[in-house]
């Protein structure tokens, strides 16, 4: 969080780590739900993976702009996509560089679909045929056909 505060954003919730941890969870790195605004799309905290409750607001004037910001990044394990319209969202959604998208809530992660990122998030997929599919060992059979006269 200081990282985004000193790039410009600025953190309206959380932010912090917690207070007043049981002792066996004292040890550990623990972080507020937190909510940041008016970061730089190409700040590190727009860009970079983080694992834990923290949510970059990033505006946007239409749709376009929108995909372009989404796909302007290194990663692409997953994303959503939230909109009044489902047939915008779906539209939306398609235009995203991500291995995995819900579109307004949609859960995409079961052992029949397909799950891995794009880009630095990744290659590959686990689950489904496609997951599966890497633990085939397949193989090229050449022969030379015979000569007709």
């Amino acid at each position: 969080c200081d990282r985004a505060r000193r790039d410009g954003a600025e953190i309206v919730v959380g932010g912090g780590s917690f207070e007043g941890l049981p002792d066996y969870l004292a040890g550990g790195h623990f972080v507020q739900p937190t909510v940041i605004i008016g970061a730089d799309p190409k700040s590190a905290i727009a860009q970079e993976e983080i694992f834990g409750p923290v949510l970059v607001v990033l505006p946007f004037r239409d749709d376009d702009e929108a995909v372009r910001i989404a796909n302007d990044s290194a990663y692409g394990l997953a994303g959503a996509v939230l909109s009044g319209s489902i047939d915008r969202g779906m539209a939306v959604a398609r235009r995203i560089r991500t291995g995995s998208i819900g579109v307004n809530g949609g859960m995409f992660y079961g052992a029949d679909a397909p799950f891995g990122g794009y880009k630095n998030s990744g290659v590959g997929r686990q689950c489904g045929i496609e997951g599966f599919g890497q633990y085939l060992e397949t193989k090229t059979v050449a022969f030379r056909a015979p000569r007709t006269s």
